[in-house]
């Protein structure tokens, strides 16, 4: 059976995922990009907009992994657009009319649309469903391929509490946020159930690995 996995994930000292106050133009609400800055450095980055540069250490070794034999993505209504994006039908997510997923991607909200198909493979397909509904629809979609669930940190923590996740990647970052989405509520002794295995990297960020055994 395909794989369920986590990628590029990263949190704050506190365990925030996400700040707080997401709006079209900050996306991760008060904490901007800080979350994120570890990858603006890598190759991954550079590759996926375009260009050659970027380092090609740790960082991008952990972060390209992300794409690598997944055949779809399941995201949050969060991560798909700011609060209220539902009352919006002109809406089609963050990236553009070329998204970087390049899959089928199972968008989970309590107001389903209409399928939108989107340039370079991606197609997004609205539900309301459970995280283990969502995960079967993802595996038909998959065609045989691992199964990526995108976050937010609120999905991500869903599919962690069923115990549907086999590969969680997460990348802590030195910073402290107080507020917003947090990861781990909920998930006490989630650490018996993983191998984890933990790299710190120049950047300053850490990267934690959970591998189901």
């Amino acid at each position: 059976m395909s794989a369920v996995r986590v990628h590029n994930l990263s949190i704050s000292l506190d365990g925030f995922a996400t700040g707080d106050g997401p709006t079209p133009d900050a996306p991760f609400g008060h904490a901007g990009e800080r979350l994120h800055e570890w990858m603006f450095a890598t190759r991954f980055w550079h590759e996926m907009h375009g260009d050659a540069g970027g380092a090609a250490g740790a960082d991008h070794v952990f972060a390209v992994r992300h794409g690598q034999g997944i055949g779809a993505e399941i995201m949050g209504a969060g991560k798909f657009g700011p609060p209220g994006w539902q009352d919006d039908p002109s809406w089609r997510g963050w990236w553009g009319d070329t998204p970087p997923f390049r899959t089928p991607v199972l968008v989970l909200t309590h107001r389903p649309r209409p399928s939108i198909e989107m340039g370079g493979g991606t197609t997004y397909h609205f539900l309301d469903a459970s995280p283990a509904e969502a995960l079967a629809r993802a595996r038909e979609a998959a065609g045989g391929l691992d199964v990526r669930v995108g976050g937010g940190p609120t999905v991500v923590r869903d599919f962690l509490a069923e115990g549907l996740v086999d590969h969680l990647h997460l990348v802590q970052a030195p910073i402290v946020l107080g507020r917003g989405v947090r990861l781990w509520d909920g998930l006490e002794a989630l650490e018996k159930t993983y191998t984890i295995e933990v790299v710190s990297t120049p950047s300053g960020v850490t990267h934690l690995t959970f591998t189901r055994g």
